[in-house]
């Protein structure tokens, strides 16, 4: 669950040059890559590629396997019962577009490509077709599928050889798409068999080549072949009888495509006089003037690499979502790009692909205050893909009564708008509104912490990143659809947003209705001074509207009927789930900070998408390397504890399995827990972070426990 990348405006307290870096696809290449002026005495080439590019492509689709087999499996025992469906997989076309940057050094080209493609010609077969011998007097049954993802993007790493105008290039990298949707199978009035999406736990990859000329100065033309693996996937169609079919179809492709791509150049500096602002650096309070560039775009990247672990612990039981006692340890990557372009006067639009591979210790189980806040609930092994954000922001200048200078690194984040992830560099008024619409994450905008709110450079647990009760919505990955806007005057920020609810109750999917299931929320932060520092305090208030489970109801009906564990998924009804708290930083001297969090949420109420904490207090320091002559380096501290509403404490008693945590029973005790870290920078785009965790009564449990995360994080960025 994540969403610590600002969508206002202004950086971390001292933020690194942010980033875009994708393992297993050379993509670390481009992390330390030097810019085309490094290239010596060579000639400038007759058309430079480096820079960002956006373009469109159009092409064919030819796929490979076309035959279609259901397996007959458990209930069945004889391959006869097979059914054999006329495939609906054929040639097709694909359109699509695409974004990338190159970095260029004489004739040698690199760089990374994302992009998104609609991709026709394969389509689960649907209609009525003739069953086996061995399904007497039924001679047909019919098949039946909604939409399928037909589509396909990716994040490839390019290297090319440029001639002239010409660019020869090879190109690789991790793949989405070409899952198939739900479907049915019938045999008759009552005898169905049923398939949600199809699923395939091998990585999806994109490899090929291609051909592009630059016909003008800013435009180029290609012609491109790639090899599109979608993996094995596998539907189990299932009667609710213990009576199975499996669908398994190879989805690989031939793709050749032809497309136009628009250079932005490597200069991505908007003509103009260079702008002044008034930026006083959190380390020594100074006021330095700082020059502020308008930019035309902005692009970084960031990998991060967490490895946790856990030693043997004293408990008396396991259950299906507990640490396992006996120890484990996992490993966890993360590779993010952050792209944005401005499109017009304070107007915007960003995409932020992923590729993760790997798990969080436990996979996502064990406690409420998880270990580590980059694992999502669902970890895989093969490395995959996803857009987890693309968002329009507009920037509404309010004029300031005529003074523009900016304000001094006071809040959460820097007025100066720095070229860091998702900010494009330039000047704004001192008092502003700013929007934003499309997909991000709630914590984007709400609940920041200029000491505690980013689990790829500070704290790692969820204690100290977010409030504990603030029960925000996001599907599996921490990302949501919604709106937010933002009101800045000189010491006072008030924000309001709604935001969409997963399909069902820590799902995968964002309900995809508008307001059938949202989240509101309301936030006003006060920026001061005390004792001459500057420290800044947030009022927050949400509810959660939607179909969710009220405990009392649902450890009734199973006490009743004798079926335990109780069952959220059984009275999954429309309620209201209220919640708020108050979220404080304080700069005690230059280069040592504290920060404080304090939320409660109506814990009558199923958790709806994040922990499963009802109340909690977190507080902490953090040290900037400064101080004892490190400037990259940064130490932390901090405490949490956290509760239950009874209800919710029955619940957990009687077995019942909550969003991290669920041992099968409980002894109820608050979880507490404590974290401590060094991290270390080894350069101005690598840093190395030593971490550690205490926990006293996981998942809120006094039968275990208490557990020790031992973790190292390593991140570079650019």
């Amino acid at each position: 669950m994540r969403g610590y990348v600002g969508l206002g405006e202004g950086s971390p307290r001292r933020a690194a040059p942010p980033g875009v870096a994708c393992r297993r696809l050379c993509l670390f290449l481009t992390v330390f890559a030097p810019s085309a002026a490094s290239a010596g005495d060579a000639p400038p080439p007759v058309f430079n590629w480096a820079g960002l590019y956006l373009g469109a492509s159009f092409g064919g689709v030819f796929p490979l396997h076309g035959g279609e087999r259901l397996q007959a499996g458990s209930g069945f025992g004889s391959p006869v019962f097979d059914l054999y469906p006329a495939s609906n997989t054929r040639t097709g076309v694909t359109v699509g577009a695409q974004a990338g940057y190159n970095w260029q050094r004489g004739p040698w080209v690199w760089g990374f490509e994302t992009e998104l493609s609609l991709l026709d010609g394969r389509r689960t077969p649907s209609g009525v077709f003739p069953t086996s011998p061995a399904y007497p007097g039924v001679p047909f049954f019919t098949m039946s599928a909604n939409a399928n993802a037909a589509y396909f993007a990716s994040i490839r790493a390019r290297f090319g050889f440029a001639y002239d105008r010409a660019l020869i290039y090879l190109t690789a990298g991790v793949a989405a798409g070409g899952a198939r949707g739900p479907a049915k199978i019938s045999f008759g009035p009552g005898i169905d068999f049923t398939a949600d999406w199809s699923q395939s736990s091998r990585a999806k990859y994109a490899v090929g080549g291609g051909f592009e000329y630059a016909f003008a100065a800013d435009w180029s033309a290609r012609a491109e072949y790639l090899f599109l693996s979608q993996s094995l996937n596998t539907q189990v169609f299932d009667d609710g009888n213990q009576n199975q079919y499996f669908s398994r179809i190879r989805n690989e492709n031939h793709i050749l495509r032809f497309g136009l791509n628009y250079h932005f150049g490597e200069s991505n500096l908007i003509p103009g006089p260079v702008e002044y602002g008034g930026h006083r650096n959190a380390g020594n309070g100074g006021g330095d003037k700082e020059e502020v560039k308008a930019e035309r775009y902005s692009v970084h990247g960031q990998s991060t690499t967490v490895v946790q672990a856990l030693p043997k612990f004293y408990a008396k039981y396991d259950g299906p979502k507990s640490f396992p006692s006996k120890g484990v340890g996992d490993v966890l990557t993360q590779n993010d790009l952050f792209m944005g372009l401005r499109l017009w006067e304070g107007g915007s639009v960003f995409l932020n692909p992923e590729i993760n591979e790997g798990y969080g210790p436990g996979n996502s189980t064990g406690s409420a205050a998880y270990p580590d806040g980059l694992a999502q609930k669902i970890g895989r092994a093969a490395p995959y893909m996803r857009f987890q954000r693309y968002f329009l922001r507009q920037i509404i200048g309010l004029g300031s009564n005529g003074d523009q200078t900016h304000d001094p690194d006071e809040g959460s984040r820097s007025e100066v708008l720095e070229s860091i992830q998702n900010q494009i560099a330039g000047k704004v008024d001192k008092d502003r509104i700013i929007v934003t619409l499309g997909k991000f994450s709630v914590g984007d905008v709400f609940d920041d912490n200029v000491y505690a709110h980013d689990p790829t450079t500070g704290f790692m647990s969820f204690a100290f990143n977010y409030m504990g009760a603030f029960d925000y919505v996001s599907d599996a990955w921490g990302f949501t659809n919604g709106l937010s806007v933002e009101w800045k005057q000189n010491w006072w920020t008030l924000r309001a947003g709604t935001f969409q609810q997963s399909k069902v109750p820590n799902g995968n999917d964002i309900e995809p209705v508008l307001l059938k299931q949202y989240m509101g929320v309301l936030e006003f932060e006060a920026r001061y001074e005390l004792l001459g520092q500057p420290g800044a305090i947030k009022f927050l208030a949400y509810g959660d509207n939607g179909r969710f489970a009220k405990f009392r109801d649902v450890f009734n009906l199973a006490l009743a009927t004798g079926n335990l564990p109780p069952d959220v998924t059984a009275l999954q009804q429309r309620h209201f789930k209220p919640g708020g708290g108050i979220n404080i930083k304080q700069q005690i001297m230059p280069n040592i900070g504290f920060f404080m969090r304090a939320s409660m949420a109506d814990g009558r109420y199923q958790t709806v998408d994040y922990i499963d904490n009802d109340r909690q207090i977190s507080a902490g320091f953090v040290f900037d390397g400064a101080l004892w002559d490190r400037q990259d380096d940064e130490v932390g501290i901090a405490g949490a504890m956290a509760g239950l509403h009874g209800d919710h404490v029955r619940y957990f008693e009687l077995g019942g399995i909550g969003t991290y945590i669920g041992d099968g029973a409980m002894t109820y005790g608050g979880e507490k827990n404590m974290e401590a870290y060094y991290k270390v920078g080894l350069s101005k785009n690598f840093d190395v972070t030593f971490d550690y965790q205490f926990f006293v009564n996981p998942a809120h449990n006094m039968a275990r426990g208490p557990v020790n995360v031992f973790g190292l994080r390593a991140r570079a960025a650019f």
